[in-house]
């Protein structure tokens, strides 16, 4: 019986509150896989159909040779997801990104299990030319294209989900691998000015994590073999979000690898992209912020 399912990247951000709607499939298991790279033990949910594993994807196989034959389905978002840090640790990132995840595709072609894998934005924007802006980009382009051959070649079912600077309840605030929203509230916090990157007029279109959780969960149910993307249809600057914040606000350098926009597209390796959009808005969420609750 198939009753086990695979969350990559279960103890980060995006993976443990999936893992915690998962949860609400009584029928399943979960197993999660990290190498505690961006996860935290402090995301571990409490619950006796939750099994925490420490390792890296590259070595899937040997990990869950138990499992294999149980196994209904697997989400993949256990990857190297940062852009300006993979110019910085490339080697940490192509690992990731390139080696783990291929061995995660065999894994799920050579046991017959249906792949849910995380996209981003970062590899669609500017016609599809971004791709190329950083290693973090090109890896996840370069993942895409061979999910689609394996479907040509082999039948890989597979759902796609592009991303967009998602943010909420367990985004990573400090370090190296912090999101924008989660570093302004950490200054806020701390009473120290935003840190900006210049230019600061680069858009982004912030999508909340009870957004993108539904719409992992809806890719899953339908098992369309599809692309999605799910963000929200207003995009800000990111010097109109830290205007939003009603405090202090200083510039950094720009950085290699920053995009200036985060545009919607339509269309990835000749796939049309089944769009969703957020409903709650980011201004929302942190005047919520500053008044000391969350959404």
């Amino acid at each position: 019986m198939k009753n086990y399912i695979i969350v990559t990247g279960g103890a980060g951000f995006v993976g443990s509150n999936l893992i915690q709607s998962l949860l609400k499939k009584k029928k399943f298991n979960i197993i999660s896989l990290d190498n505690y790279s961006s996860g935290f033990i402090q995301n571990h949910i409490k619950s006796s159909k939750v099994k925490y594993l420490k390792g890296d994807t590259a070595d899937i196989n040997r990990i869950l040779s138990n499992y294999k034959k149980k196994i209904h389905s697997l989400f993949h978002f256990g990857e190297f997801a940062r852009i300006y840090q993979s110019f910085k640790k490339f080697d940490t990132c192509f690992k990731s990104n390139s080696i783990g995840s291929n061995a995660v595709f065999k894994f799920c072609l050579d046991n017959k299990i249906k792949l849910i894998y995380s996209a981003t934005s970062a590899s669609l924007g500017n016609g599809g030319n971004d791709k190329n802006l950083s290693p973090y980009a090109f890896t996840k382009s370069k993942n895409l294209e061979l999910l689609e051959n394996l479907k040509k070649w082999f039948k890989l079912r597979f759902e796609i989900i592009y991303f967009y600077n998602v943010y909420g309840p367990k985004h990573i605030k400090s370090g190296e691998m912090a999101t924008v929203i989660g570093i302004f509230e950490d200054l806020y916090e701390k009473k120290k000015p935003l840190t900006i990157v210049k230019p600061g007029n680069q858009t982004r279109r912030f999508t909340h994590i009870s957004d993108t959780i539904n719409v992992c969960l809806e890719a899953w149910k339908k098992n369309k073999c599809c692309h999605y993307s799910i963000s929200h249809k207003k995009s800000h600057s990111i010097m109109e979000v830290a205007k939003m914040f009603k405090c202090k606000y200083k510039y950094l350098k720009s950085r290699p690898g920053e995009r200036y926009s985060s545009a919607l597209t339509n269309m990835s390796m000749n796939n049309k992209i089944i769009k969703r959009y957020g409903k709650i808005y980011l201004k929302d969420y942190i005047t919520s912020f500053i008044k000391g609750s969350k959404l």
